[in-house]
């Protein structure tokens, strides 16, 4: 059954995107008046979303375009805003390690950016940004309503900020750690103001406590590179840990093959992407249709490695 699912799957992604019949133009010009998105990341130019999004821009009929803009730590920032102002942009997605300024820069923003801190999608309107973050939509949808005895927060970027506040009400207990302490407990306070009970950890400590965690969360890029161990070490974990892993790869990251050879519930930087990116399809007023297009076309980047 999965065999025959995969194969409709992969005949469905060959019909939408390599068909020479675009289906009916969408007219963007009544929502916006820009052509161009922008990736904004230390590493943009290395993500998958160009690739992801300009066939199904394309697909969808509209003259839109999605680039990839290399920003690195200690960029002049206000130069980044300024451009994004522009009249040919229409939004822009925001990656590490930019997503707290995002939120910072915004003219407005939503209830969930304004408490996480962090943004990862500025759209322009009328000479003005709104920061959004799709990114705890994403956690939402993919982790569900269980009840979280204990979190193990791995990073402490604004990736994991979308975390808290996604899971924000789930959660009995959270252990947060970083190589930056600093950011670690910057995090702390936030959980702390929200509620939650939450502390911070050394790294070996975190890996640790991961064992006997229901939830473990990698918002590192651990993971990104083949060497690269699972992000809480070697130990077996909990029977009933979800582990939840920001990086994609053209591999499967050896934290995500770990929790599928104990047989454990887990969701990979691919089923985050796909997520995050289905979430910006009403904020950008896109057809109905481009979930659907974003789903194959995320599948079909998978098996392209």
């Amino acid at each position: 059954m999965r065999l025959l699912k995969s194969i409709a799957h992969r005949e469905l992604a060959h019909k939408l995107f390599y068909s020479t019949q675009p289906l009916e133009r969408q007219n963007m010009n009544e929502h916006f008046d820009g052509t161009r998105l922008f990736l904004i990341g230390s590493d943009a130019s290395g993500a998958m979303s160009p690739g992801l999004w300009n066939p199904v821009l394309e697909q969808l009929g509209t003259d839109w375009r999605y680039e990839a803009w290399d920003v690195p730590e200690n960029f002049p920032m206000d130069a980044v805003r300024g451009r994004l102002l522009e009249s040919d942009v229409v939004a822009a997605n925001v990656t590490m390690p930019h997503k707290q300024w995002a939120a910072a820069t915004a003219d407005d923003a939503t209830d969930q950016v304004r408490l996480s801190g962090a943004a990862n999608l500025l759209v322009r309107s009328r000479g003005t940004l709104t920061a959004h973050n799709t990114d705890i939509t994403a956690v939402r949808e993919l982790v569900g309503g269980r009840r979280q005895r204990h979190i193990v927060m791995l990073g402490a970027g604004g990736a994991a900020r979308a975390a808290l506040i996604a899971l924000h009400g789930q959660a009995d207990r959270i252990t947060i750690t970083d190589r930056d302490a600093g950011a670690a407990s910057r995090l702390v306070l936030l959980a702390s103001s929200l509620g939650l009970a939450a502390e911070s950890a050394t790294w070996p400590d975190a890996q640790r406590r991961a064992c006997n965690a229901s939830l473990i969360l990698n918002a590192t890029p651990i993971g990104k590179k083949r060497g690269d161990g699972p992000v809480w070490g070697d130990g077996r974990l909990a029977d009933d840990t979800f582990v939840y892993d920001y990086v994609y790869a053209g591999h499967t990251t050896a934290s995500i093959n770990a929790a599928r050879e104990q047989g454990l519930e887990c969701a990979d930087g691919w089923d985050h992407l796909r997520a995050q990116a289905a979430a910006m399809v009403p904020l950008l007023s896109l057809a109905p249709q481009a979930e659907a297009l974003l789903r194959c076309r995320v599948m079909a980047l998978q098996e392209q490695g």
